[in-house]
């Protein structure tokens, strides 16, 4: 078995612990070794990588391998390279692969790397398989051979290319969005990337749409201010008081590598993402006129099925990971997907994450519909029954990890829920539906760490669910 295995986003490791050099460049090798197996080496990859760090450098290590394999190797030289425009690259170019050099939103001890596939997808299971195999065949004598050519050397000799495909990038998310409509609203918005990559792209298209953006924590801070990357109600608090202290219509905020949003509304609110994919949703069927599906991840909120149903169309349910929402989008041509995490893909863009896009699509929906987000929301949600999220994240022993996936995956144990059970689903962890709601318990992909989400229709209820979970599994 290889000794790295890709999680729900990738591959993401602790610096110095596993993400070491050897570890990308073994990645790199089995990869490149997939493409040239594959007939599609000489169509070439392309790296970029976030603010953490190490992202830098070990973009060149691997640049390195795949220039070693004799594999064209477009490196994106941008001083804040959002994730997304990196699968925009993949996609615009017609390129097989892509990779990013980040963690994500994970914490600052950790970076990863996420390749992506044609189009600009996230790589799916078979990929990633494929890959792990070819990496557990590499390991050992095999790994000291893998070749590669020093970067200054391949970077002068143009077996590795820098580029910086930004302006394409920012011209396809403008083409996209009403920039009329936003230019004669005037909004003012606050941006906050979390000292993360989004800043040069957001105030990019929100200046040329002519409003008036003020940012916060945007100096390059390997440390992330101290805090988690990851644009939560938790970790907004500045934005909030930023937003009502300056009266501004809307905050945004992005997490580490930009393809997660996180919003303020003009009140101060957080809006969770569940919300934001509701508000997108609506409003692309009412307000643009668009037709189609949604496709949601377990965890997410089932208020977009009551959407979809009111516009007589349909919500399907996937996995975690946004590899299975971007898959059903294509299958059954859905308008927009997401997740509760706060990643989300609208049709017509890119197939994965983008915080860029979706922010721009939001500015665009309050000069639409003229109405300011908060009023927009409380449009919305007064049309359907409440929906109320209560999320709970419990580190554990990891030697209980077994005992507690024996109990839920293969005996089949629930706790005596007060709440009456209705159906129960293993695709993803063990979710189980009420009469009026549901209640889900997965161990993370991308941290150690068992997640128990639950929607009620009442706050209360979904906190006591989430309570009897925990008990039931001594957490």
């Amino acid at each position: 078995m290889a000794r790295i295995k890709f999680g729900t986003g990738g591959w993401r490791a602790i610096i110095g612990d596993e993400f070491i050099r050897a570890n990308v460049r073994l990645l790199s090798a089995a990869l490149a070794g997939k493409m040239v197996d594959e007939g599609v080496a000489e169509r070439g990859i392309v790296i970029g990588y976030d603010r953490r760090f190490l992202s830098d450098i070990a973009a060149q290590w691997a640049a390195e391998v795949f220039a070693g394999a004799g594999i064209p190797c477009q490196v994106i030289k941008v001083a804040q390279a959002p994730t997304p425009l990196i699968m925009w690259t993949v996609k615009d170019q017609g390129l097989p692969y892509g990779m990013a050099i980040t963690a994500s939103h994970n914490p600052a001890l950790y970076n990863g790397i996420k390749v992506f596939t044609a189009g600009g997808k996230d790589a799916d299971e078979d990929v990633t398989c494929d890959v792990e195999e070819r990496m557990g065949a590499l390991e050992g004598e095999a790994e000291a051979g893998i070749a590669s050519i020093d970067y200054p050397k391949a970077v002068a000799s143009g077996a590795i290319e820098e580029i910086n495909p930004f302006n394409g990038y920012i011209d396809s998310i403008i083409s996209q969005v009403d920039m009329e409509a936003i230019r004669g609203a005037q909004l003012k918005v606050a941006l906050d990337p979390m000292y993360g990559v989004s800043r040069t792209s957001l105030q990019t298209i929100l200046l040329t749409a002519r409003c008036e953006v003020d940012v916060i924590n945007d100096r390059h801070d390997t440390l992330f201010g101290g805090k988690l990357p990851s644009p939560t109600s938790a970790g907004l608090s500045a934005l909030k008081r930023f937003v009502v202290d300056n009266k501004a219509d809307l905050g945004i905020a992005t997490d580490g590598d930009a393809d997660r949003i996180g919003v303020i509304d003009d009140l101060g609110n957080f809006l969770h993402p569940n919300q934001l994919l509701v508000i997108l949703y609506y409003y692309l069927l009412k307000y643009k006129g668009w037709k189609g599906p949604v496709v949601r991840n377990v965890a997410t909120t089932s208020l977009l099925d009551d959407v979809a149903e009111r516009f007589g169309e349909k919500c399907y349910e996937v996995p975690v990971g946004f590899k299975w929402i971007s898959g059903k989008m294509l299958e059954t041509d859905a308008i927009i997907g997401g997740e509760s995490s706060g990643g989300l893909t609208v049709r017509g863009h890119i197939s994965g994450k983008d915080g860029i896009y979706a922010a721009a699509l939001l500015v665009e929906m309050i000069a639409v519909v003229g109405k300011s987000m908060s009023e927009i929301y409380e449009e919305i949600t007064g049309q359907f029954d409440p929906h109320y999220m209560a999320e709970t994240d419990f580190a554990f022993d990891p030697e209980r990890k077994p005992e507690i996936l024996k109990t839920l995956m293969e005996d089949r144990l629930l706790p005596d829920f007060t709440a009456n059970v209705v159906d129960t689903s293993y695709t993803d962890g063990c979710k189980v539906y009420f009469d009026n709601g549901w209640i889900i318990a997965r161990f993370s992909g991308t941290e150690p760490l068992l997640r128990i989400f639950c929607e009620m229709p009442d706050q209360e209820q979904a906190e006591q669910a989430c309570e009897e979970f925990r008990q039931f599994l001594g957490l």
